[in-house]
């Protein structure tokens, strides 16, 4: 059962105390379609979606996102309960363009899955690629493939520089190394994928941030429960990210402010 108490939240009250509902969130963060599983009953969508719209809203408030922006131009979607995949807490999929929820489980994964759809939006907006439809920035970044130019590009350009090189963007960062050697470990492909190596590093800023905390947002960054160590950059290199992640969205939040 879904439970506010769970969660902690420390930030401005947007709602200024009211009750919303999942349309409330559809309208007012530019989603394509908001979707509700049916075995959600009436009070948990209630207590969600106060959850969810909190946790967008501080979202755009941290990156300086208009709100409407969080749907990227109404081509994302959000689902809640309905979707998910069987032990995973929330995800994004790639050929619907969907952020799914899980019901019980989807808190603090949010911020996490919002950069999957925002790697994946951008994508063709940046690279100059015939064919993005399934590829994210962050990959094509990796593959070295050539950038539209524009200032903004120029700056998301740095921002992947800051988290997969070291400063000076020769070699790879420690960051990254660490993400190969577990995965060598392991004898998994996951926690070096350029995807989840970008998500780690955006959520993990996110939370580092100290202007607002919301668990339902993101948690488990900082204070790691998993057994599995150097999974996130340390603090220094957030320090850096973090940086970067404002001084892209920040004059992308200015720019969609003044359209029309």
């Amino acid at each position: 059962m879904l439970s506010r108490t769970k969660y902690h939240r420390s930030g401005p009250d947007y709602r200024f105390g009211e009750q919303v509902d999942f349309l409330d969130i559809k309208t007012t963060f530019g989603f394509y379609h908001v979707r509700v599983g049916r075995w959600v009953t009436k009070e948990e969508s209630k207590l969600a979606a106060n959850l969810v719209f909190d946790s967008l809203a501080d979202l755009a408030f941290i990156l300086n996102l208009p709100p409407k922006a969080i749907g990227l131009r109404e081509t994302l979607s959000l689902a809640f309960g309905h979707g998910g995949r069987k032990g995973v807490q929330a995800h994004y999929d790639v050929n619907h363009r969907q952020l799914a929820l899980a019901k019980n489980a989807g808190a603090g994964a949010l911020a996490h899955e919002f950069w999957h759809a925002f790697d994946h939006y951008i994508a063709d907006k940046v690279f100059v690629y015939s064919d993005t439809k399934n590829l994210f920035a962050s990959e094509l970044w990796l593959k070295d493939q050539p950038m539209f130019e524009h200032p903004l590009n120029e700056r998301l350009n740095q921002l992947f520089g800051v988290a997969f090189l070291e400063q000076g963007g020769v070699e790879s960062s420690d960051y990254v190394r660490n993400g190969i050697k577990l995965d060598k470990d392991l004898g998994t492909k996951y926690y070096s994928l350029p995807t989840e190596l970008m998500a780690r590093a955006f959520e993990s800023s996110i939370e580092f941030y100290q202007g607002i905390q919301n668990s339902y947002l993101v948690s488990g960054t900082i204070n790691s429960s998993t057994k599995i160590s150097n999974i996130f950059p340390d603090t220094q290199h957030k320090e850096l990210i973090f940086k970067a992640i404002i001084d892209y969205f920040n004059p992308l939040g200015m720019a969609l402010s003044t359209e029309k």
